[in-house]
Protein backbone atom coordinates (compact mmCIF):
# COMPACT_ATOMS: atom_id res chain seq x y z
CA UNK A 1 0.00 0.00 0.00
CA UNK A 2 1.00 3.49 -1.06
CA UNK A 3 0.39 6.77 -0.47
CA UNK A 4 0.03 10.31 -2.56
CA UNK A 5 0.39 13.79 -1.46
CA UNK A 6 -2.60 16.14 -1.08
CA UNK A 7 -4.28 18.02 -4.57
CA UNK A 8 -2.40 20.95 -6.05
CA UNK A 9 -4.50 24.10 -7.26
CA UNK A 10 -6.81 24.37 -10.29
CA UNK A 11 -4.92 23.63 -13.80
CA UNK A 12 -6.70 24.81 -17.15
CA UNK A 13 -3.95 23.50 -19.23
CA UNK A 14 -4.19 20.23 -20.50
CA UNK A 15 -0.42 19.67 -20.51
CA UNK A 16 -0.66 19.95 -16.90
CA UNK A 17 -2.27 15.95 -17.32
CA UNK A 18 0.13 14.17 -19.08
CA UNK A 19 2.24 10.93 -18.23
CA UNK A 20 4.67 8.72 -19.64
CA UNK A 21 3.20 5.59 -20.31
CA UNK A 22 5.05 2.95 -22.47
CA UNK A 23 3.56 1.60 -25.28
CA UNK A 24 3.41 -2.17 -24.18
CA UNK A 25 0.99 -1.44 -21.50
CA UNK A 26 -1.54 -0.39 -23.76
CA UNK A 27 -3.71 -3.55 -23.71
CA UNK A 28 -4.37 -4.85 -27.44
CA UNK A 29 -6.77 -7.47 -26.39
CA UNK A 30 -8.54 -8.68 -23.28
CA UNK A 31 -7.74 -10.85 -20.76
CA UNK A 32 -8.63 -14.88 -20.53
CA UNK A 33 -11.39 -14.38 -18.39
CA UNK A 34 -13.19 -10.51 -17.85
CA UNK A 35 -12.59 -10.60 -14.04
CA UNK A 36 -8.94 -11.62 -14.25
CA UNK A 37 -8.10 -7.66 -14.59
CA UNK A 38 -6.63 -6.08 -11.33
CA UNK A 39 -7.90 -3.41 -9.91
CA UNK A 40 -6.23 -0.36 -8.04
CA UNK A 41 -7.76 1.45 -5.06
CA UNK A 42 -7.13 4.67 -4.02
CA UNK A 43 -8.81 6.78 -1.57
CA UNK A 44 -10.03 10.62 -2.18
CA UNK A 45 -9.66 11.44 1.44
CA UNK A 46 -6.31 9.72 2.74
CA UNK A 47 -5.04 9.58 -0.66
CA UNK A 48 -3.48 5.53 0.02
CA UNK A 49 -3.69 3.43 -2.32
CA UNK A 50 -3.79 -0.84 -2.78
CA UNK A 51 -3.20 -3.25 -5.68
CA UNK A 52 -6.00 -6.00 -5.65
CA UNK A 53 -8.15 -8.12 -7.89
CA UNK A 54 -11.19 -6.99 -9.74
CA UNK A 55 -12.78 -9.89 -8.02
CA UNK A 56 -12.76 -8.43 -5.05
CA UNK A 57 -14.85 -5.46 -5.85
CA UNK A 58 -17.34 -7.04 -3.75
CA UNK A 59 -15.45 -6.87 -0.49
CA UNK A 60 -14.86 -3.11 -1.06
CA UNK A 61 -18.49 -2.33 -1.42
CA UNK A 62 -20.93 -2.07 1.15
CA UNK A 63 -24.61 -3.26 1.58
CA UNK A 64 -26.86 -0.41 0.82
CA UNK A 65 -24.35 1.13 -2.08
CA UNK A 66 -25.99 1.41 -5.42
CA UNK A 67 -24.14 0.91 -8.82
CA UNK A 68 -25.17 3.04 -11.31
CA UNK A 69 -23.90 1.24 -14.84
CA UNK A 70 -24.29 2.07 -18.38
CA UNK A 71 -26.21 -0.71 -20.44
CA UNK A 72 -25.20 0.82 -24.06
CA UNK A 73 -24.11 -1.75 -26.41
CA UNK A 74 -22.01 -1.00 -28.74
CA UNK A 75 -22.73 -1.18 -32.59
CA UNK A 76 -20.72 -2.31 -35.79
CA UNK A 77 -20.57 1.16 -37.02
CA UNK A 78 -17.44 1.81 -39.08
CA UNK A 79 -18.22 1.13 -42.58
CA UNK A 80 -15.54 1.23 -45.37
CA UNK A 81 -17.08 2.23 -48.82
CA UNK A 82 -16.02 3.45 -52.30
CA UNK A 83 -16.90 7.10 -54.03
CA UNK A 84 -19.51 6.18 -56.80
CA UNK A 85 -17.82 6.43 -59.76
CA UNK A 86 -14.25 7.59 -58.85
CA UNK A 87 -13.77 4.30 -56.31
CA UNK A 88 -12.09 6.05 -53.83
CA UNK A 89 -11.70 4.72 -50.29
CA UNK A 90 -13.99 5.64 -47.78
CA UNK A 91 -14.24 5.49 -44.01
CA UNK A 92 -17.58 6.10 -41.86
CA UNK A 93 -18.35 5.92 -38.63
CA UNK A 94 -22.06 6.25 -37.69
CA UNK A 95 -22.19 8.65 -34.47
CA UNK A 96 -26.00 9.30 -33.74
CA UNK A 97 -28.90 10.46 -35.62
CA UNK A 98 -29.43 13.88 -36.84
CA UNK A 99 -32.31 14.93 -35.40
CA UNK A 100 -32.01 16.27 -31.57
CA UNK A 101 -34.74 14.25 -30.06
CA UNK A 102 -34.29 10.76 -31.52
CA UNK A 103 -32.60 8.34 -29.47
CA UNK A 104 -30.17 6.12 -31.40
CA UNK A 105 -31.65 2.89 -30.12
CA UNK A 106 -35.51 3.73 -31.78
CA UNK A 107 -34.15 4.92 -35.32
CA UNK A 108 -31.42 2.12 -35.27
CA UNK A 109 -34.79 -0.30 -36.26
CA UNK A 110 -36.15 2.26 -38.72
CA UNK A 111 -35.45 2.44 -42.89
CA UNK A 112 -32.29 4.29 -43.81
CA UNK A 113 -34.09 6.75 -45.50
CA UNK A 114 -36.64 7.84 -42.62
CA UNK A 115 -33.84 10.35 -40.77
CA UNK A 116 -30.46 11.43 -41.45
CA UNK A 117 -27.23 10.14 -39.79
CA UNK A 118 -23.99 12.27 -38.16
CA UNK A 119 -21.01 10.46 -39.11
CA UNK A 120 -17.56 10.69 -38.97
CA UNK A 121 -16.28 10.61 -42.55
CA UNK A 122 -12.47 10.47 -44.16
CA UNK A 123 -11.85 10.06 -47.53
CA UNK A 124 -9.38 9.84 -50.40
CA UNK A 125 -9.40 13.67 -51.37
CA UNK A 126 -12.36 14.65 -48.90
CA UNK A 127 -15.55 14.22 -48.87
CA UNK A 128 -18.34 16.92 -50.40
CA UNK A 129 -22.03 17.64 -50.63
CA UNK A 130 -23.85 15.61 -52.68
CA UNK A 131 -21.26 12.49 -53.28
CA UNK A 132 -22.35 9.29 -52.96
CA UNK A 133 -20.71 6.14 -51.45
CA UNK A 134 -21.48 2.41 -51.82
CA UNK A 135 -21.10 -0.19 -49.34
CA UNK A 136 -21.57 -3.33 -48.94
CA UNK A 137 -24.94 -5.17 -48.51
CA UNK A 138 -27.05 -2.96 -50.77
CA UNK A 139 -26.25 0.31 -48.34
CA UNK A 140 -25.36 3.41 -49.77
CA UNK A 141 -25.44 7.45 -48.73
CA UNK A 142 -24.95 10.67 -50.08
CA UNK A 143 -22.78 13.28 -48.13
CA UNK A 144 -25.55 16.06 -47.22
CA UNK A 145 -23.54 18.32 -45.42
CA UNK A 146 -19.96 19.14 -43.89
CA UNK A 147 -20.47 20.21 -40.10
CA UNK A 148 -16.83 21.14 -38.94
CA UNK A 149 -14.53 18.71 -37.14
CA UNK A 150 -14.48 15.46 -39.75
CA UNK A 151 -18.47 15.41 -38.79
CA UNK A 152 -20.91 15.17 -41.65
CA UNK A 153 -24.72 14.87 -42.03
CA UNK A 154 -25.57 11.99 -44.04
CA UNK A 155 -28.65 10.33 -45.88
CA UNK A 156 -28.38 6.49 -46.09
CA UNK A 157 -30.31 4.34 -48.82
CA UNK A 158 -31.27 0.69 -48.86
CA UNK A 159 -33.27 -1.87 -50.35
CA UNK A 160 -36.69 -1.67 -49.38
CA UNK A 161 -37.24 -3.23 -45.65
CA UNK A 162 -33.99 -3.09 -44.22
CA UNK A 163 -33.09 -1.14 -40.98
CA UNK A 164 -29.67 0.52 -40.50
CA UNK A 165 -29.28 -2.57 -37.60
CA UNK A 166 -29.88 -4.92 -40.36
CA UNK A 167 -27.27 -3.33 -42.97
CA UNK A 168 -25.00 -2.14 -40.15
CA UNK A 169 -24.76 -5.76 -38.53
CA UNK A 170 -24.25 -7.09 -42.37
CA UNK A 171 -21.84 -4.53 -43.32
CA UNK A 172 -20.46 -2.87 -40.55
CA UNK A 173 -17.12 -3.22 -38.27
CA UNK A 174 -17.03 -3.06 -34.77
CA UNK A 175 -15.00 0.21 -34.20
CA UNK A 176 -12.27 -0.74 -31.63
CA UNK A 177 -10.27 2.07 -30.60
CA UNK A 178 -7.90 3.83 -32.97
CA UNK A 179 -5.14 2.81 -30.01
CA UNK A 180 -5.58 -0.74 -30.74
CA UNK A 181 -3.50 -1.87 -33.61
CA UNK A 182 -5.47 -4.37 -35.01
CA UNK A 183 -8.67 -5.58 -36.72
CA UNK A 184 -11.31 -6.45 -34.69
CA UNK A 185 -11.83 -10.43 -34.53
CA UNK A 186 -14.85 -12.86 -33.14
CA UNK A 187 -13.85 -12.47 -29.58
CA UNK A 188 -14.22 -8.80 -30.26
CA UNK A 189 -18.26 -9.20 -30.29
CA UNK A 190 -18.72 -10.69 -27.44
CA UNK A 191 -15.83 -9.30 -25.33
CA UNK A 192 -16.42 -5.53 -26.10
CA UNK A 193 -19.87 -5.58 -25.11
CA UNK A 194 -20.46 -5.74 -21.03
CA UNK A 195 -22.28 -8.80 -20.19
CA UNK A 196 -25.68 -6.59 -19.43
CA UNK A 197 -25.07 -4.04 -22.58
CA UNK A 198 -29.29 -3.73 -24.20
CA UNK A 199 -29.44 -0.53 -25.55
CA UNK A 200 -27.66 -0.17 -29.10
CA UNK A 201 -26.45 2.68 -30.37
CA UNK A 202 -22.84 3.23 -28.43
CA UNK A 203 -19.82 3.20 -30.99
CA UNK A 204 -17.12 2.45 -28.02
CA UNK A 205 -17.98 0.39 -25.43
CA UNK A 206 -18.46 1.81 -21.59
CA UNK A 207 -15.05 0.06 -20.70
CA UNK A 208 -15.47 0.23 -17.12
CA UNK A 209 -18.31 -2.35 -16.89
CA UNK A 210 -16.07 -4.83 -19.58
CA UNK A 211 -14.72 -6.22 -16.00
CA UNK A 212 -18.26 -7.49 -14.79
CA UNK A 213 -19.45 -11.32 -14.73
CA UNK A 214 -22.52 -12.60 -14.06
CA UNK A 215 -20.89 -14.28 -10.74
CA UNK A 216 -19.71 -11.21 -9.52
CA UNK A 217 -22.88 -9.14 -9.96
CA UNK A 218 -24.46 -12.08 -8.18
CA UNK A 219 -22.42 -11.71 -5.40
CA UNK A 220 -22.81 -8.26 -5.28
CA UNK A 221 -26.53 -8.34 -4.95
CA UNK A 222 -25.80 -11.04 -2.08
CA UNK A 223 -24.06 -8.54 -0.60
CA UNK A 224 -26.81 -6.19 -0.64
CA UNK A 225 -25.35 -3.54 -3.16
CA UNK A 226 -28.12 -2.40 -5.06
CA UNK A 227 -28.09 -1.83 -8.76
CA UNK A 228 -29.56 0.52 -11.12
CA UNK A 229 -29.34 1.08 -15.28
CA UNK A 230 -28.61 4.29 -17.29
CA UNK A 231 -28.29 4.30 -21.18
CA UNK A 232 -25.45 6.68 -22.19
CA UNK A 233 -24.66 6.23 -26.13
CA UNK A 234 -20.87 6.54 -26.20
CA UNK A 235 -19.30 8.40 -28.98
CA UNK A 236 -16.29 8.74 -30.77
CA UNK A 237 -15.34 12.30 -28.17
CA UNK A 238 -14.46 9.49 -25.83
CA UNK A 239 -11.09 8.78 -27.93
CA UNK A 240 -10.71 11.83 -29.89
CA UNK A 241 -7.48 13.90 -29.25
CA UNK A 242 -7.88 17.36 -27.60
CA UNK A 243 -6.24 19.78 -29.65
CA UNK A 244 -6.42 22.48 -27.54
CA UNK A 245 -4.20 23.15 -24.32
CA UNK A 246 -6.50 25.86 -23.03
CA UNK A 247 -9.41 23.74 -21.63
CA UNK A 248 -11.09 26.69 -21.59
CA UNK A 249 -11.32 26.60 -25.41
CA UNK A 250 -12.25 22.67 -25.63
CA UNK A 251 -15.74 21.89 -26.24
CA UNK A 252 -16.95 18.15 -26.20
CA UNK A 253 -18.87 16.31 -28.88
CA UNK A 254 -22.51 15.61 -27.69
CA UNK A 255 -23.73 12.30 -26.45
CA UNK A 256 -27.00 11.32 -25.43
CA UNK A 257 -28.47 9.78 -22.65
CA UNK A 258 -31.74 8.42 -21.19
CA UNK A 259 -32.40 7.38 -17.68
CA UNK A 260 -35.45 5.32 -16.54
CA UNK A 261 -37.84 6.73 -13.56
CA UNK A 262 -36.88 3.63 -11.44
CA UNK A 263 -33.22 4.96 -11.78
CA UNK A 264 -33.72 8.41 -11.10
CA UNK A 265 -36.28 7.35 -7.85
CA UNK A 266 -33.14 4.88 -6.48
CA UNK A 267 -30.70 7.17 -6.62
CA UNK A 268 -32.98 10.01 -5.06
CA UNK A 269 -33.78 7.55 -2.83
CA UNK A 270 -29.93 6.79 -1.55
CA UNK A 271 -28.83 9.98 -1.96
CA UNK A 272 -31.40 10.93 0.74
CA UNK A 273 -30.68 7.77 3.49
CA UNK A 274 -26.82 8.60 2.90
CA UNK A 275 -26.06 5.68 1.36
CA UNK A 276 -23.09 5.68 -1.40
CA UNK A 277 -23.73 5.92 -5.54
CA UNK A 278 -21.26 4.17 -7.03
CA UNK A 279 -20.27 4.91 -11.08
CA UNK A 280 -19.35 2.35 -13.09
CA UNK A 281 -17.61 4.51 -16.05
CA UNK A 282 -16.85 8.10 -16.62
CA UNK A 283 -20.06 7.85 -18.76
CA UNK A 284 -22.09 7.34 -15.96
CA UNK A 285 -20.44 10.00 -14.23
CA UNK A 286 -21.45 12.44 -17.09
CA UNK A 287 -25.00 10.85 -17.12
CA UNK A 288 -25.82 11.66 -13.14
CA UNK A 289 -24.16 15.40 -13.20
CA UNK A 290 -25.73 16.33 -16.53
CA UNK A 291 -29.42 15.27 -15.33
CA UNK A 292 -29.16 16.91 -11.82
CA UNK A 293 -31.94 19.84 -11.86
CA UNK A 294 -29.71 22.81 -10.80
CA UNK A 295 -32.23 23.59 -7.77
CA UNK A 296 -32.96 20.78 -6.14
CA UNK A 297 -29.90 18.64 -6.57
CA UNK A 298 -32.42 15.53 -7.58
CA UNK A 299 -31.77 13.49 -10.48
CA UNK A 300 -33.96 13.98 -13.46
CA UNK A 301 -35.77 10.76 -15.04
CA UNK A 302 -36.32 11.13 -19.05
CA UNK A 303 -33.85 11.72 -22.30
CA UNK A 304 -31.21 14.45 -22.60
CA UNK A 305 -28.22 14.84 -24.34
CA UNK A 306 -24.78 16.29 -22.78
CA UNK A 307 -21.74 18.05 -23.49
CA UNK A 308 -20.88 18.14 -19.80
CA UNK A 309 -16.87 18.95 -19.36
CA UNK A 310 -15.96 17.85 -15.94
CA UNK A 311 -12.71 19.34 -14.42
CA UNK A 312 -11.34 20.35 -11.16
CA UNK A 313 -13.03 22.49 -9.61
CA UNK A 314 -16.81 20.82 -10.40
CA UNK A 315 -19.08 20.17 -7.48
CA UNK A 316 -20.19 16.61 -8.13
CA UNK A 317 -23.96 16.07 -6.77
CA UNK A 318 -24.28 12.72 -7.35
CA UNK A 319 -21.65 10.32 -7.35
CA UNK A 320 -19.63 8.97 -4.39
CA UNK A 321 -17.13 6.54 -5.63
CA UNK A 322 -15.62 5.93 -9.33
CA UNK A 323 -14.68 2.58 -10.76
CA UNK A 324 -13.26 3.08 -14.00
CA UNK A 325 -10.05 2.30 -16.30
CA UNK A 326 -6.98 3.68 -16.95
CA UNK A 327 -7.21 6.46 -19.53
CA UNK A 328 -5.32 8.14 -22.34
CA UNK A 329 -2.67 11.02 -21.03
CA UNK A 330 -3.64 14.20 -21.95
CA UNK A 331 -7.44 12.92 -22.40
CA UNK A 332 -10.91 14.62 -20.81
CA UNK A 333 -11.43 11.46 -18.92
CA UNK A 334 -8.01 11.62 -16.92
CA UNK A 335 -9.27 15.67 -16.79
CA UNK A 336 -12.29 14.09 -14.90
CA UNK A 337 -10.79 11.36 -12.72
CA UNK A 338 -8.73 14.62 -11.71
CA UNK A 339 -11.66 16.77 -10.82
CA UNK A 340 -12.33 13.63 -8.45
CA UNK A 341 -9.38 12.83 -6.80
CA UNK A 342 -7.65 15.83 -7.47
CA UNK A 343 -4.65 16.04 -10.25
CA UNK A 344 -1.69 15.74 -8.48
CA UNK A 345 -3.19 12.08 -6.79
CA UNK A 346 -4.47 10.99 -10.53
CA UNK A 347 -1.02 11.68 -11.85
CA UNK A 348 0.97 9.90 -8.74
CA UNK A 349 -1.67 6.86 -9.07
CA UNK A 350 -1.23 6.74 -12.65
CA UNK A 351 2.23 6.59 -12.14
CA UNK A 352 2.40 3.56 -9.52
CA UNK A 353 -0.14 2.08 -12.17
CA UNK A 354 2.22 2.12 -14.79
CA UNK A 355 5.22 1.06 -12.57
CA UNK A 356 3.13 -1.58 -11.16
CA UNK A 357 2.75 -3.03 -14.72
CA UNK A 358 -0.68 -2.31 -15.09
CA UNK A 359 -3.00 -2.64 -18.75
CA UNK A 360 -3.95 0.67 -19.99
CA UNK A 361 -7.03 1.66 -21.69
CA UNK A 362 -10.50 -0.08 -22.98
CA UNK A 363 -9.18 -3.39 -22.43
CA UNK A 364 -6.97 -3.36 -19.53
CA UNK A 365 -7.77 -2.45 -15.51
CA UNK A 366 -9.39 -0.89 -13.66
CA UNK A 367 -9.19 1.59 -10.45
CA UNK A 368 -11.92 2.03 -8.07
CA UNK A 369 -11.57 5.89 -6.52
CA UNK A 370 -13.25 5.96 -3.34
CA UNK A 371 -14.18 8.17 -0.23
Amino acid sequence: MGAATSATPVSSRLSDYDFALPESQIAQAPLAERDASRLMTISRSSGTWSHRRFADLQDLLRPGDLLVLNDARVIPARLLGQKAGTGGRVELLVVRPAAQDTLTSAALGKAPESLDWVCLGQASKGLKPGQRVTFASGLEAEIQEALGGGEYRVRFHAPPGASLAALLDAAGRLPLPPYITREPDAADAERYQTVYARASGAVAAPTAGLHFTQEILAALDARGVHRALVTLDVGPGTFLPVREDDLDKHHMHPERYTIPEATAKAINAARAEGRRVVAVGTTVVRTLESATDAETGRLRAGPGETTLFIRPGFAFRQVDLLLTNFHLPRSTLVVLVSALLGRERTLEAYAEAVRAGYRFFSYGDAMLVSE
